[in-house]
């Protein structure tokens, strides 16, 4: 996808070879060094955004990203036909994750029992060493051989990573078993580990390690896979956004109906919605009228009623009657495909999460390397012999291969995210947790999150002597024979209040201002004041009054009149979540500065608002406006958690630094955001927050042990006098408590 302009150009890069944060910062970092270049590399969604000026041509970036160890294509155009998507879309991901799948099981079987006759003497029988071999080599090998790949890169490079310290580490503790076991004593028939907890100096001829090297790669394989997965839905909200839109369209040629898929229309053909149908694009009214609701787009609690002359936006639905639309944008024109747009460029820019164990493996790595190095030459000028003084470098390596460190976050992650799910919260990485932590504003999207989404009948004024039950029933009866969504809820409260309602006659719809009709007897009017006027009807001032005040408080009010008379006023609205009070309270007390931010009137906001206790209201603002007040609160310093639920909201979550999804809104919004509450609670947004930050302190305790306990045994092991089980139990003592203290987390209780 290019854009060209007479100033800067811009391109995205599909990267591929990256295996951790700090390659897309090594890229980012070469391409920020070519002249009139501005890049930002994305490793969730492997991609390089670029904007270059002057002389430089693609070629030359791929180039410069190739010359850097990886990858580089501009990306495939998005499929035009949703239809496509899932079968297009689903298939390649599973396809890339079946090799390191494959990987993953083939290394656990074979490393199982390695473990096991290494660290249960009971197992060790005369030959068990060389058993242990047959079943650890082909692990080291072949298993870990996308870390030897990702080393040999960095080394090319002059660059070092957790992938260095893991292939270097294994490839030791294999080849100095191998040495073992064919020049020293280590393969004499009934060799074995016996635990025996002493430090004392040894040359190392009987010593293997096979099992730290066949464990430390199937660990860290299993961490790569669920991160692997993770990263696959990195485009599922645009997958998302382009499954909302209808896929056929019945369209209107040389007076006849002929449906076609929606990819066929074009500019100025003239289409067919019937009631219950989405609007297949963006387009204008030609003929009939009809309420359009275009909540999940827009924010707009109420219908918007559409006529002859008005603009229609593709995916809405129409609510009402039916419509002949001309469509005026297709394709990449429409709004739902600007919101494609929107979303895609808002997870590019988001900022990266560099993973502490990276961070760390800068100067780790380099240092243990360094460290062993320095060992070998020490002893060798101490006149050691070259025997103990590459038993001591090789001990180095070995000691400081990360076990634990492979456990730290895949166990915290595992056990928060299956506590989470158990809770009804969903957490997609290990990226999100930091940004838990940060957060301290929380903008909340108001139809759906904080209201329940839905028109409901709040409130029954009825004139003075008449009967607020007989009001309901005449006026739900008319109600019901419309398909309108206001006519819906007011149905819908009378049902429930009342009970069965009677059979209208002589039903008739009035576009734009209600419903007419006799019900037992009575000829009957329900719709806007306006309707009444036609009748020359006038609402009495008690009436008059509550409507208006209706109106302020941001509701609807509908009139109802029967022979000759007004009679009642009803209050219409999207009413408020019983929770959503209290939700914002728990909010706050986690450092959380509310914010009510939503596409619906002010009034309506500011009702809301003061009803749930938010004191900042932002309203009337449309998708793209949405995501611009993101980015104001971030320029401001703000680091903003967003809660959302429609198609709306989606880019807006994709660039909060923290996005929670309502499990009960749409498939855009769920995969644009980072932590999905599956149930509609909106309490639920406050344990998401505490859980996500507890594991993230987890994980935090869990890389503490897993260098502890390595960066404690380097010493030993550099001085020779590391013993083969001392090393053994460091280690599987170090997985114990990163396993023991990731458990913990099944003990979170919510408040909700």
């Amino acid at each position: 996808m290019t854009t060209t302009a007479p100033g800067p150009t811009r391109v995205e890069l599909a990267i591929g070879g990256m295996t951790c944060a700090s390659c897309a910062a090594r890229i980012e970092k070469k391409l920020n060094r070519m002249e009139g270049v501005e890049a930002t590399v994305n490793y969730a969604t492997e991609k390089a955004k670029v904007t270059y000026h002057g002389d430089v041509a693609v070629e030359d970036l791929i180039a410069t990203v190739e010359a850097t160890g990886y990858t580089a294509a501009p990306p495939a155009p998005p499929r035009p036909e949703p239809t496509e998507v899932p079968a297009g879309g689903a298939a390649p991901q599973d396809d890339e994750l079946e090799p390191l799948r494959r990987r993953l099981l083939v290394s656990l079987l074979l490393s199982v029992p390695v473990i096991a006759m290494a660290m249960v003497p009971a197992l060790q029988f005369e030959y068990w060493q060389w058993l242990s071999l047959t079943l650890a080599a082909p692990v080291v090998v072949w298993g870990a051989l996308p870390f030897h790949r990702a080393a040999w890169t960095n080394a090319r490079h002059g660059a070092a990573t957790m992938d260095t310290l893991i292939s270097v580490g294994t490839s030791a503790a294999l080849l100095w078993s191998l040495w073992a076991l064919f020049f020293g004593t280590a393969g004499m028939p009934g060799m074995t580990h016996p635990f025996e907890l002493s430090v004392s100096r040894t040359d190392g001829a009987g010593n293997i390690y096979l099992e730290a090297a066949a464990g430390v790669t199937t660990f860290i394989l299993a961490g790569r896979y669920f991160e692997a997965r993770s990263k696959r839905k990195a485009g599922a909200a645009l997958r998302a956004l382009l499954e909302l839109g209808a896929k056929e369209v019945t369209v209107l040629r040389d007076g006849r109906e002929q449906r076609v898929p929606t990819a066929e229309l074009a500019v100025g053909d003239h289409f067919l919605v019937r009631p219950g149908e989405k609007i297949a694009t963006d387009g204008r009214v030609v003929e009939g009228s009809s309420a359009v609701d275009a909540s999940m787009l827009t924010g707009e609690s109420v219908p918007v009623e559409v006529a002859v002359g008005d603009t229609v936006t593709g995916a809405t639905l129409n609510a009402g009657g039916r419509l002949v639309v001309e469509a005026t944008r297709v394709g990449a024109d429409t709004q739902l495909a600007r919101m494609a747009q929107l979303v895609e460029d808002a997870q590019n820019g988001k900022a990266r999460a560099q993973r502490l164990a990276d961070r760390i493996s800068a100067v780790f790595v380099p240092f243990v390397i360094a460290l062993s190095l320095g060992t070998l030459g020490f002893w060798l000028g101490n006149g050691a012999g070259l025997t103990v003084a590459f038993t001591a470098a090789v001990a180095v390596l070995i000691i400081a291969c990360p076990c634990a460190l492979g456990l730290a976050t895949p166990t915290a992650l595992m056990v928060g995210t299956g506590r989470g799910a158990q809770l009804g919260i969903l957490i997609k990485g290990p990226e999100v947790l930091e940004n838990t932590r940060k957060a301290d504003t929380v903008v909340l999207d108001k139809t759906g999150t904080v209201t329940t989404g839905r028109m409901t009948l709040l409130a029954v004024h009825p004139a003075e002597g008449e009967d607020a039950d007989e009001v309901l029933r005449l006026a739900g009866a008319l109600e019901n024979a419309s398909e309108h969504p206001i006519a819906a809820a007011v149905a819908a409260g009378a049902a429930e209040k009342v009970g069965a309602l009677p059979t209208p006659e002589q039903f008739e719809n009035v576009p734009g201002l209600g419903v007419q009709g006799v019900v037992d007897g009575h000829a009957v009017l329900v719709g806007r004041e306006r309707l009444l006027a036609d009748w020359a009807l006038t609402l009495p001032d008690p009436l008059a009054e509550a409507a208006r005040a209706a109106e302020a408080a941001g509701r609807t009010a509908i009139t109802v009149a029967w022979d000759g008379a007004a009679r009642a006023v009803l209050e219409i609205a999207d009413a408020v979540k019983p929770t959503s009070a209290e939700a914002v309270r728990r909010l706050r007390e986690l450092g959380l500065t509310p914010i009510l931010l939503t596409g619906d009137n002010k009034a309506v906001a500011d009702a809301v608002a003061a009803e749930v206790g938010i004191d900042e209201v932002i309203a009337e603002v449309m998708p793209q406006d949405k995501v611009d007040v993101v980015k104001r609160l971030q320029a401001e310093g703000r680091s903003v958690a967003m809660v959302g639920d429609g198609v709306n909201d989606a880019a807006a979550l994709a660039q909060a630094d923290l996005g929670l999804a309502m499990g009960t809104g749409t498939d855009a919004a769920i995969e644009a955001g980072d932590l999905t509450l599956v149930r509609g609670d909106l309490r639920v947004a406050a344990d998401a927050i505490r859980l996500s930050r507890r594991t993230l302190g987890t994980i935090k305790s869990n890389l503490v042990w897993a260098f502890g306990y390595n960066v404690m045994a380097l010493p030993l092991a550099a001085a020779g006098l590391l013993n083969p089980m001392i090393a053994g139990a460091a280690m599987a003592f170090s997985s114990v408590s990163v396993v023991a203290n990731s458990l913990h987390l099944r003990t979170f209780r919510p408040t909700s």
